[in-house]
């Protein structure tokens, strides 16, 4: 565990604060609380390759096995600490004393661990054994790119059932700017059918993250085809919670990064109002 004099706040999530392979706490400025998360892939390996990622050394690939007697003792531990001993009031901030959620999150794309179902199943077994804790939301944050696989969709089905949601990444809608920013080929219309999948089992927020680029923000033409095809999601009647819009409060570790800048908190502002112009429940997080 970290040591006594060290404070968790919003712009550190480090996945070593805790001294674990799997299990890290971070205090969320979208979630409000403690969040404890689920690192899946401590090899930094991901499917996609996002320019804004604070992952250091990240590289293409899969998850490795997961160690899910290993994953256990990590939870098991750390939720008793968190529970019952005295890490909040060491390490978090007296207005962030709670815990938010169970994130499945890390460093790289959390369904590309083969273990996937297992893990989600072993956080509900976990969760049984906390009291205070039934109620505790389980979160997964997908880029989306392997929910058509089965195994996957009876994870997301025992998240629904665990007071779980989804947050599917969905950054830019022009497949060019998708590239850039994401550094993946997925068309659109594949997002669409992925989103059908993933909102029939479990509920979910899309979450979109926007920045500048060399001093310039998503220019009309890419936000013009994000609302039209959020649009077409509300005519389709898919029943998404709602959009979860944030800025850039950490460094990026790419290559990237020094071409990376946050939007102004007035033209954030603007462009979740035109979402929620359509109908949408919007969070907005600068």
């Amino acid at each position: 565990m970290q040591s006594n004099s060290e404070r968790l706040n919003t712009t550190d999530h480090s996945r070593d604060s805790a001294g674990l392979t799997y299990v890290y706490p971070v205090i969320s400025r979208r979630a409000g609380g403690v969040s404890i998360g689920i690192n899946l892939n401590p090899n930094n390996a991901c499917n996609w390759r996002c320019i804004y990622c604070q992952v250091p050394d990240l590289k293409r690939g899969s998850a490795p096995r997961i160690d899910l007697n290993k994953l256990e003792t990590e939870l098991r531990s750390f939720l008793h600490e968190l529970v019952y001993g005295d890490f909040m009031q060491k390490h978090v901030p007296p207005e962030a004393r709670k815990i938010h959620d169970i994130a499945l999150s890390g460093n790289g794309e959390p369904t590309s661990a083969k273990e996937f179902e297992s893990v989600v199943e072993l956080i509900g077994s976990i969760l049984k054994d906390f009291d205070t804790l039934q109620d505790l939301k389980l979160v997964l944050i997908t880029n989306g790119s392997l929910v058509h696989r089965p195994s996957i969709q009876a994870g997301l089905k025992r998240i629904a059932q665990l007071n779980g949601e989804v947050w599917f990444k969905f950054d830019r809608a022009l497949s060019v700017e998708r590239q850039h920013v994401n550094n993946t080929l997925i068309s659109l219309k594949k997002i669409r059918h992925h989103l059908q999948i993933v909102t029939s089992l479990c509920p979910t927020w899309l979450q979109t993250c926007v920045f500048q680029t060399d001093g310039e923000p998503p220019n009309k033409l890419e936000t013009h085809a994000y609302l039209n095809f959020i649009k077409s999601l509300k005519a389709e009647e898919l029943p998404l919670k709602g959009i979860l819009l944030y800025g850039i409060a950490r460094p990026s570790l790419q290559p990237e990064a020094p071409q990376l800048t946050p939007v102004s908190k007035s033209w954030l502002t603007t462009h979740g109002e035109r979402i929620r112009a359509l109908g949408f429940t919007v969070k907005v997080n600068p």
